[in-house]
């Protein structure tokens, strides 16, 4: 059975080929409805237990994944389990590592590269992807 998110529910990003990907800060509340199935968290240290499946990616505050490989071989899992499953990417505030990590899922999925922060920015927070480093993060990923 396939359980994804609600299009029209706060954080999610839809995108081109119809995944739906819930983006969020960890310092809010979790949102009121549906757990994730897989959540993929990016902190500069080990989030807290969830009751779900989840992978951490060790990314400080402003900066980039420390291990780039294990970055793309999570974005990739991240990405794949959105065909049928509630995926959830999160970070401290939701909008840097978090929105970096969806432009690099856009890129998966069809977005050129040179395009997918402006996808992201437009489809999910207009500030995501904050910082230089992760804009040119997305512009080298290679799907």
């Amino acid at each position: 059975m396939i359980t994804t998110w609600e299009p029209t529910a706060a954080g999610v990003l839809r995108l081109p080929s119809g995944r739906l990907v819930r983006g969020r800060g960890l310092r809010r509340p979790l949102p009121a409805g549906p757990e994730p199935d897989f959540g993929l968290y990016l902190l500069g240290k080990e989030p807290p237990a969830v009751s779900w499946e989840a992978r951490w990616v060790r990314w400080p505050d402003f900066r980039l994944p420390s291990d780039r490989v294990a970055a793309g071989e999570a974005l990739r899992e991240a990405w794949e389990r959105a065909v049928s499953e509630r995926v959830e990417v999160a970070c401290g505030g939701g909008v840097g590592r978090t929105g970096t990590a969806l432009a690099c899922l856009a890129v998966l999925d069809g977005v050129a590269s040179g395009e997918a922060v402006a996808y992201v920015r437009e489809h999910y927070a207009a500030r995501a992807v904050e910082t230089p480093w992760q804009r040119r993060f997305v512009a080298r990923f290679t799907p």
